[in-house]
């Protein structure tokens, strides 16, 4: 198979990533893909760097036994804490995903933004640069949001539990103006609309995926690596938990081929 037929590798700790996926297959249909979510392991967010860039090692080391010719790192934590080990370490393309601080900067009004992530995201070193480049321009106001992770893992995206914490995590924010939002964790674009119904219509909500898959693109096209199928994508899913709440992200896409549990 040509290079350009082969797959673009996707991993995660879990089923957030599946948020990226989508806007790396709305936008490259032609791309076949190969998810790997490391649900036995999540949330990352609240592991030792080392165990962090261990596991990032494993997943990078199964999606190169794949063929893949391109990984994307769909994970705000990963991508911070391990992302520069892989590709010293590695010769194929990486594409990263950090919280999406400058969007934030540049729209905001009222000069305080809101970041929600996990508490491996926030004390990476990377992101701890990241920011610092913004503080003297802007108030950035983050919030850990533990336990959301594990109720979407779980599939209890709609819970109560999921409801009281949000609230707790987002009115602090509220409370100090904040006109922006960042979600600086793939698993929480699924938690929009509830988010929506706390903060209302005036505060602008900011994920990365568009902008992921973008690089996606450019990257892929920079080393002549596009996809030349006019055929639409195949995408096959690999999870070491149960396959039910990765079942239920993907039941409305047809040309997923299939999620299979797998011991990784």
């Amino acid at each position: 198979m040509k290079s350009n037929n082969l797959s673009i590798g996707i991993f995660d700790s879990g089923v957030g990533g599946t948020s990226i996926w989508k806007e790396i297959k709305s936008l490259l249909p032609h791309e076949n893909t190969i998810y790997l979510s490391d649900s036995k392991n999540a949330p990352y967010g609240e592991k030792s760097k080392q165990d962090i860039i261990e596991l990032s090692i494993k997943n990078t080391e199964f999606l190169l036994q794949q063929n893949c010719k391109l990984i994307v790192v769909a994970c705000n934590t990963a991508t911070t804490n391990a992302i520069k080990v892989l590709r010293d370490k590695y010769t194929i393309p990486f594409i990263g995903i950090e919280p999406a601080i400058k969007p934030a900067a540049l729209k905001t009004k009222t000069n305080t933004i809101g970041i929600l992530a996990t508490k491996g995201t926030l004390n990476s070193e990377l992101f701890v640069q990241t920011s610092s480049t913004f503080r003297q321009q802007i108030i950035i106001k983050e919030t850990i949001g533990t336990g959301l992770v594990e109720l979407i893992e779980e599939g209890r995206m709609y819970s109560t539990e999921m409801t009281s914490l949000l609230k707790s995590y987002i009115q602090p924010m509220l409370d100090h103006k904040i006109d922006c939002l960042v979600l600086g964790c793939t698993h929480y674009p699924y938690l929009i609309p509830q988010i929506r119904e706390i903060i209302g219509d005036q505060i602008q909500i900011i994920d990365s995926g568009e902008a992921v898959a973008k690089q996606t693109k450019s990257i892929l096209e920079k080393h002549e690596l596009l996809n030349t199928n006019s055929k639409k994508g195949k995408h096959q899913f690999y999870v070491n938990k149960s396959k039910k709440t990765l079942e239920i992200l993907l039941n409305k896409y047809e040309d997923v081929i299939s999620v299979e549990e797998k011991e990784f």
